[in-house]
């Protein structure tokens, strides 16, 4: 049975905000995701649960059953991969493309997915450096550092991004910080916590708490 936009985003959604640990997910959580009014997430909820992608019972959390998981990790690396594509083939920056894949994500063809994949070459990340599921839905969620939890004059490799949002990835180009980028903290300023940090032995710049926040780091 084919899912609508709407519901695969919604199981999408509840991927998100269950984590790795697969908690329940609420429906004020759920409301506050979707900016949509939390009587209009229960009658979805009901939807889903009667498909069975869901476990729903009204006043308790939600959470998605196997066949959910499946729709939604698919989804996911839909979205993955047609960012990669939009990118590496078509030249949007990173901070671009999002939207776009928010709506091919939804193109009902497991064999143009596959094709994509290999066509692309079976990237593993896409460019904001999240994973991308594989063909059989594992999605292995890499061991990644924030960089508040750096220690002072460590040197780390950039390889991801909590806030997908344009004016934060637009914010990073201008500081001239990109996935692989070599990253040291040099100072952290004991007022406001924003930190001195060096780019590939080189540049160095003040960062903000809230972008340090946002890095998602490896050490070397």
């Amino acid at each position: 049975m084919q899912n609508s936009f709407t519901e695969e985003n919604y199981l999408k959604i509840i991927h998100a905000l269950s984590g790795r640990e697969g908690l329940e997910v609420s429906t004020n959580a759920l409301a506050e995701s979707t900016s949509t009014r939390a009587a209009s997430v229960t009658d979805m909820l009901r939807k889903l649960a009667e498909k069975g992608l869901i476990h729903y019972k009204k006043y308790q959390g939600v959470r998605l059953t196997e066949s959910g998981e499946k729709v939604a990790i698919n989804v996911i690396r839909k979205h993955r991969l047609w960012e990669v594509f939009l990118v590496e083939k078509l030249g949007f920056g990173w901070d671009e493309v999002h939207d776009i894949a928010e709506e091919l994500e939804h193109i009902p063809s497991d064999h143009l997915v596959e094709r994509l994949d290999a066509f692309l070459g079976h990237p593993r990340f896409d460019p904001h450096g999240d994973p991308i599921p594989d063909s059989k839905g594992n999605l292995t969620e890499p061991d990644y550092l924030i960089l508040t939890d750096v220690e002072m004059g460590e040197k780390v490799r950039m390889m991801g991004v909590l806030d997908h949002a344009p004016s934060f990835l637009q914010h990073l180009d201008r500081a001239g910080i990109t996935l692989g980028c070599i990253l040291e903290i040099k100072e952290i300023n004991e007022y406001d916590k924003s930190a001195s940090v060096q780019i590939d032995d080189k540049q160095t710049l003040f960062i903000s708490l809230e972008v340090s926040k946002n890095l998602l780091v490896q050490r070397r």
